[in-house]
């Protein structure tokens, strides 16, 4: 007999967004029950995935953090392990922990409008049998990456290679590149990242791109930070001073970069070319796209550009022809050797964690659907969804919407409502994808198959603005001719399956 479970919402991912929503709850409502499904044995999604050497974030903490609950370092970019103890620390504070299912991977997900419920089929990963949890709401917080598989393109002749070949996404805890000569392949922040930390042990690491990324130096540490530390201030008054500094310079950032892509782009190149002096040429940090087409890359402390100077790392740029066996020759006919190969080459792009959405019977393709708020979906009853800012720290906008969506249920608990549905008409759909327009990206462009749609107006378009999505999120009202609220024809939860608080059956 499958084991079944009911709750008022049900979270799927147990990283930043899934702890996020699960706080936010038992802040607004501590009476309401909840369960996590974590498909890996510890709290930290993406931070307990990811171990390559130097794994960190790419945004600055006061914003990668939650504004409930402050983050007291001083590191302008903290370590991934940081982060994750960061994420494990606040769910066991928060009482969240208890609430997390580990193991589990929701493999199917259907929505039934006669019982006013979401059925989720999971699998447990380590004994492969299956479990059944009921829920009115389901929230998913898995982000839009595949965990199981990063974007590895196929290269010619790689079948010869007689070294080891990596992804970051999955780095073997036994690799030893102490000695070896590393190839990086690749020009974003896990390119940018690795290069430095491997390159103290390593013989020699070369990064090798198609073309070059903006690169931006920050310091190490928040200078400003430490001072006011010393002068004695309170911690909390410091993160929420550090916290708007912040969310104001990133805000102002993208918008004079769109506004003034020329002024930014000589801005710049010069402070690389002021970091990596006469050493390193110049073609290398020059991109062909405008500033924020991509995300810009930022180099705590100028630890690639130290790397460079010393001369223990190397930038090329150009393709490759062929793998050899041991290493590639690029189409400029330069041969590079190498014993690791590292392909920094990026994500693919993933919806609901690969689970299967069904809507009273009929499959739901996300690509069809518009998104409300950033937050739900248009068609889709009692289903939330966290995506967070590309052009801003992630964390800024996961945290408006688990604050939104506690806001939601509150309201439908206040109103006697147990269900919400989106209604766009033809008018307010886009043909872009809710990742938006105006990146290029490569994961974003992979993404485009699965990835909702933008909307040609609000409430329906997304404006990657954290000062609009705050008043929009946290201070607009919830009653909104854009959403329908209703009621099922029969209770959502059958009185045999009613939970206890801890969202177990009652026997």
């Amino acid at each position: 007999m499958q084991e079944q479970r009911h709750v008022d919402v049900l979270i799927i991912g147990a990283g930043l967004s899934g702890i996020s929503v699960a706080c936010h709850l038992t802040r607004a409502d501590p009476g309401r029950t909840y369960a996590v499904l974590e498909r890996r044995t510890r709290i930290g999604g993406t931070w307990d995935l990811f171990r390559y050497p130097g794994v960190r974030s790419d945004s600055d903490m006061y914003t990668f953090g939650y504004r409930f609950r402050a983050w007291h370092g001083t590191k302008t970019l903290a370590d991934g392990t940081d982060i994750r103890r960061y994420v494990q620390d606040t769910a066991e504070e928060y009482g969240v922990t208890r609430h997390v299912r580990f193991g589990r991977r929701a493999v199917r997900a259907s929505w039934s409008s006669e019982d006013g419920r979401w059925t989720v089929e999971t699998r447990d990963e380590a004994t492969g049998t299956t479990e059944i949890h009921t829920c009115v709401f389901l929230v998913n917080a898995t982000g839009y990456y595949d965990y199981d598989e990063g974007h590895r393109p196929r290269f010619p002749g790689e079948e010869r290679f007689g070294g080891t070949f990596v992804h970051p996404q999955h780095w073997p805890a036994d690799l030893d590149h102490r000695g070896k000569r590393v190839l990086v392949i690749g020009s974003g922040a896990t390119a940018v990242t690795l290069v430095p930390a491997m390159a103290d042990d390593a013989a020699h690491v070369t990064m090798l791109q198609r073309s070059p990324t903006y690169l931006m130096t920050l310091p190490r540490h928040d200078r400003l930070a430490v001072l006011l530390r010393r002068a004695g201030l309170p911690a909390g008054l410091v993160h929420r001073f550090g916290r708007s500094r912040n969310i104001a310079l990133q805000r102002a950032m993208y918008a004079v970069c769109r506004a003034a892509p020329g002024l930014m782009r000589r801005l710049l190149i010069a402070g690389v070319r002021a970091q990596v002096g006469t050493h390193v040429d110049m073609r290398h940090f020059t991109p062909t796209y405008r500033p924020w087409d991509q995300r810009l890359c930022v180099v705590p402390g100028g630890d690639l550009f130290t790397a460079l100077k010393s001369g223990r790392a190397s930038v090329v740029t150009d393709h490759i022809e062929t793998f050899t066996e041991t290493g590639v020759v690029l189409r400029s006919g330069e041969e590079i050797p190498a014993d690791i190969v590292v392909t920094a080459t990026g994500l693919r792009v993933q919806i609901a964690g690969g689970a299967e959405l069904e809507v009273d019977g009929r499959p739901v393709t996300t690509r069809d659907h518009v998104v409300y708020k950033g937050v739900m979906l248009d068609g889709i009853p009692n289903l939330g969804i966290i995506l967070g800012y590309t052009n801003a720290s992630w964390t800024l906008k996961a945290d408006l919407a688990a604050e939104y969506l506690a806001r939601l249920l509150r309201h439908m608990d206040r109103h006697g409502h147990t269900q919400v549905t989106p209604i766009a008409t033809d008018a307010d759909r886009a043909p872009e994808s809710a990742m938006g327009d105006s990146l290029t990206s490569g994961y974003i462009a992979r993404g485009d198959a699965v990835m909702p749609r933008q909307g040609t107006r609000a409430p329906w378009r997304i404006r990657n603005n954290y000062y609009s999505d705050r008043r929009a999120l946290r201070r607009s009202p919830i009653d909104d001719p854009a959403l329908r609220f209703d009621r099922p024809r029969r209770p959502a939860a059958p009185a045999e399956d009613r939970p206890d608080a801890t969202g177990a059956p009652v026997a």
